[in-house]
């Protein structure tokens, strides 16, 4: 017979096609965010408590009152004085001879002094143009050589002019 199938739309075997079929519809699908939440507030403090914080890092300065006057023997005082290109000189007390010195010997020539002498007290002058750096590293320097007494200062344009026309 032609081409028409019977079977096919009066309930035989076979899938419907055509016009009566329908297609299904799927119900939603709903996801429980309940145990996501709880895992996530878990992780949360895991990390928090097993976090590591850096401590800020400070320096303690002791400064003598503004009224009082130290006084310090001149034997006691070895004067650095570093230039903006980072040549540096010293001098044992005020009026002593310049000489100059290298920074990488710095710290071992301060901590022979240190041996002869326990009360020497260190006055650091920069020059004006001196990067930051070198007062870092000089900074270094002391800590790392357990240099306790010392002071920074910049240079006055007299200092500047007698240091490096003396030496």
């Amino acid at each position: 017979m032609g081409g028409l199938d019977i079977a096919a739309h009066e309930g035989g075997a076979g899938k419907k096609k055509g016009v009566l079929s329908h297609k299904k519809t799927r119900g939603r699908v709903a996801i429980d965010m309940t145990p996501f939440v709880d895992i996530a507030f878990l992780l949360l403090i895991f990390f928090m408590v097993t976090t590591v914080f850096r401590l800020p890092q400070a320096m303690e300065l002791n400064l003598p009152p503004d009224d009082v006057d130290v006084e310090v023997a001149e034997s006691n005082v070895f004067m650095l004085y570093v230039y903006g290109d980072g040549e540096m000189v010293f001098r044992l007390g005020t009026d002593g001879p310049l000489e100059a010195v290298q920074f990488a010997g710095l710290r071992e020539m301060l901590g022979d002094m240190l041996r002869q002498n326990d009360k020497l007290i260190t006055l650091v002058k920069f020059e004006r143009a001196t990067p930051y750096h070198w007062m870092v590293d000089v900074l270094d320097e002391f800590l790392l050589g357990d240099i306790k007494r010392y002071s920074f200062d910049a240079m006055t344009a007299d200092e500047v002019a007698e240091v490096k026309g003396g030496a």
